[in-house]
Formats: structure tokens, C-alpha cells, sequence
């Protein structure tokens, strides 16, 4: 099997609204040939138990504008893992801890990476902390 259109069009609302939120590490696998129940599992990392929440809750609120309902939710009260089941889509919102401790990107390694059209937040902001070591090495060496 491959990843429907409509799973696709769930996946583009949702890396939006992770993205806004302020998720990191977005990750979508194409579990459509392993799993007959989902076409893509999308992982988001929020570094806080309020933003894992806020994180899942805005996916949640745009996918519901767009005129998709949710089938269930797990997790939204403790604030560590949170799961939105869209059907085609399954949301994992996980706490920077849980998600290194499951690791379901490990588990679901055969599975494809579906690019989600938004860089990693970690790769971007250690992109900026590099380039601001430079700049301070360089600053360094005319002031000598």
C-alpha cells in the first residue's frame, strides 16, 4: 500500500500547525504497508508538558476546522505523550523525554520518512548557535 492523498492533506495540516506551536523534530513515517489501520504516523517533540498540549491541541483544533474528526485522544491530561487518532493520520506528540525513551522512529525504522517541507528546529537553531561561536572567534581575534 502507499500513503493516500487524504492522509497527505491531514499530514500538511498538521506539520503546520505543530510548526506553529513550536514543535520540534517533525518526523511523518509512511506506516500504510505494516499497518492496514493507518497511512502515517506523524511524531512531534514539545519541550514542556504545557507545550506537548498545546502542541497537540492546535493539530487537533486546525484538523477539526478542515473538517476532520478525531477518532480518539490519549494522553492529553498528563502531558508527556498525546496521541490524536485521525484515522489515516496518527498524531504522537511526545515530551523531548518520552520520545527519546520510545523511540518509535527505531520501531518503525523499515518504514519510509515522508519530508514534512518544515527543517528540524534543533538542526536550525544548532545551524545559529554554530555561526554565533564564529562570529565570537572572529570578533575574538580583531580585538587582539
Amino acid at each position: 500500500m502507499t500513503t493516500s492523498p487524504h492522509a497527505l492533506e491531514l499530514l500538511t495540516i498538521a506539520v503546520a500547525a505543530a510548526d506553529s506551536k513550536g514543535g520540534e523534530d517533525l518526523v511523518a513515517l509512511d506506516v500504510s504497508n505494516p499497518l492496514p489501520l493507518a497511512d502515517i504516523f506523524f511524531i512531534v517533540t514539545g519541550r514542556s508538558e504545557r507545550n506537548v498540549v498545546a502542541i497537540a491541541g492546535e493539530i487537533e483544533d486546525k484538523l477539526i476546522e478542515a473538517g476532520h474528526k478525531p477518532l480518539r485522544r490519549e494522553g492529553r491530561a498528563a502531558g508527556r505523550w498525546v496521541l490524536v487518532d485521525f484515522g489515516d493520520l496518527v498524531v504522537h506528540v511526545f515530551h523531548e523525554e518520552e520520545r527519546q525513551y520510545y523511540s518509535l522512529e527505531r520501531l518503525w525504522k523499515d518504514c519510509p520518512v515522508i519530508p514534512t517541507g518544515i527543517a528540524s528546529k534543533k538542526v536550525v537553531d544548532d545551524d545559529a548557535d554554530a555561526e554565533f561561536e564564529a562570529s565570537e572567534d572572529t570578533a575574538d581575534e580583531v580585538v587582539e
